[in-house]
């Protein structure tokens, strides 16, 4: 398995033995999101602010909203962001999938 398998799965871990009170709360930390997460990952795949929003499905506003700080990225669209950043092709391959499906 990948370091990056290797980490989720402990994190999960950690999340589901915090989620059934079994965590020590001194030996966790929660982290807030960066605000800049969202440009760091748009930047290292080199696209514009329409072109992400447009690849990935978000509404441009959303998009500046969240890369300005306005906004705070929930746990869905974090996890997302982690897979846009890791795999972005596959979510482009399964987008692409689903709009010809349509």
């Amino acid at each position: 398995m990948t370091a990056f398998g290797e980490g989720l799965v402990e994190a999960a871990q950690q999340a589901l033995a915090i989620a059934r009170g079994e965590a020590d709360p001194q030996t966790y930390r929660v982290h807030s999101p960066q605000t800049n997460a969202v440009k760091a990952v748009r930047q290292e795949l080199g696209l514009t602010q329409a072109e992400f929003a447009d690849r990935f499905g978000f509404a441009i506003r959303t998009l500046r909203d969240l890369e300005q700080g306005r906004v705070q990225p929930d746990a869905t669209t974090q996890a997302y962001l982690t897979v846009i950043r890791h795999e972005s092709g596959a979510v482009l391959r399964a987008l692409e999938r689903a709009r010809a499906a349509g």
